[in-house]
């Protein structure tokens, strides 16, 4: 339990600077003119990939090897799931730039 509370405590001291980070990004990518639903989609597969690894390791912690590997699993197929939109529109562009 104390490595929960600590871990959880340390992500609430951190969400402050979290917070500016995302905005920075959404900032940049207006600035790009990129599509804001892409750098959304890529913050929520780092943010599966914190959770995931934050999950994996507390499980770990608590002797259960076996269950942290299928948190781990998880969260991979949760990230490619999350990615195949992003996937599809760069193999669309690559195919657009290929002479035909």
């Amino acid at each position: 339990m104390l490595v929960v509370f600590v871990g959880c405590g340390i992500f609430l001291f951190l969400i402050g600077q979290i917070q500016e980070i995302i905005t920075m990004l959404e900032r940049i990518a207006v600035n790009a003119n990129v599509n804001l639903m892409y750098v959304e989609t890529i913050l929520k597969i780092i943010g599966i990939a914190y959770i995931a690894e934050f999950g994996a390791q507390i499980t770990r912690d608590a002797g259960q090897g076996a269950i942290a590997s299928k948190i781990e699993l998880g969260g991979k197929i949760l990230i490619m799931a999350m990615a195949i939109p992003i996937l599809t529109v760069i193999i669309e562009t690559i195919i657009g730039l290929l002479p035909s």
